[in-house]
């Protein structure tokens, strides 16, 4: 589950380290990332993770730049590059859910709503930041999915649609980016424990959350570039690795392993 936007963070005000890294960085000499919907839950973990590995974070929210506005998110993106000098890492973890009835109860505006946020906002979030990717000679996309993309849901629909839509938003990311060197990921962090999670009727009673270092992990390996053979696919924290991604991508990723497609028999005809 992603989550929700929320208010901004302030800083804390601790020292940001060195970047453990040998890659030419941003103006006070670290690597860039910028995380959205990143004032709570999952999106403030990766954050904070980031910091801690020697990055500096510029965490969205909807008070910074709600990223269903463009004129908003391109403005917080000129800004935070008129800072830094440069973004090396995207995280779109901006996220809504709907209601959890099914489609005939769902109410339309919050329908599309739930699908603008989940959609539109990445989409535009993307689509400001990749020309700074390029500038810098590639970077990273961390586009937070869900299972939920994976298939069709009997409630809160708009969710599971956006979430297949985001898919195809990391599919086309990739094509379009791999050439020059910009590199995309679908994300699918499990149920981690946040104030969206606990609120959901689906998850009354669980007692099995995956841990926020467990989606950290992921995120930091993959912004690293040691698991950029999943571009384009999907990786899952809780069941996932980094250490086992690389043994799969040792032994080899079939085409279409981990991506979201349908499944045909040989002989059929739209095969």
């Amino acid at each position: 589950m992603t989550d929700v936007l929320d208010e901004p963070v302030d800083d804390d005000g601790d020292v940001t380290p060195e970047p453990d890294t040998e890659v030419e960085a941003g103006r006070g000499g670290h690597l860039v990332a910028v995380v959205t919907g990143a004032s709570r839950g999952i999106g403030r973990a990766v954050a904070d993770a980031l910091e801690d590995a020697g990055w500096v974070v510029e965490r969205g929210s909807s008070a910074v730049a709600p990223v269903t506005d463009r004129t908003a998110v391109q403005e917080w993106v000129a800004d935070v590059v008129e800072r830094q000098g440069r973004i090396d890492l995207l995280v779109n973890n901006a996220g809504v859910i709907d209601t959890e009835v099914d489609l005939f109860a769902s109410d339309p505006d919050e329908w599309w709503r739930t699908v603008e946020v989940n959609v539109l906002g990445a989409y535009l979030v993307t689509w400001a930041v990749a020309p700074h990717l390029l500038s810098a000679g590639g970077g990273r996309v961390v586009n937070l999915n869900s299972g939920a993309g994976r298939r069709a849901g009997a409630e809160a629909s708009a969710y599971n649609v956006s979430k297949t839509a985001l898919a195809r938003i990391t599919g086309s990311t990739h094509l379009a980016g791999w050439e020059r060197g910009i590199r995309a990921f679908d994300l699918m962090p499990g149920v981690v424990r946040t104030d969206m999670t606990e609120a959901m009727e689906a998850h009354v009673g669980r007692t099995e959350w995956t841990a926020p270092e467990e989606v950290t992990a992921l995120v930091l390996a993959l912004a690293s570039g040691e698991l950029d053979a999943f571009s384009g696919r999907f990786v899952r924290a809780g069941v996932d690795t980094p250490a086992s991604l690389r043994a799969m991508a040792e032994r080899g990723l079939e085409p279409g392993e981990r991506m979201l497609d349908l499944v045909l028999r040989p002989d059929d005809p739209l095969a």
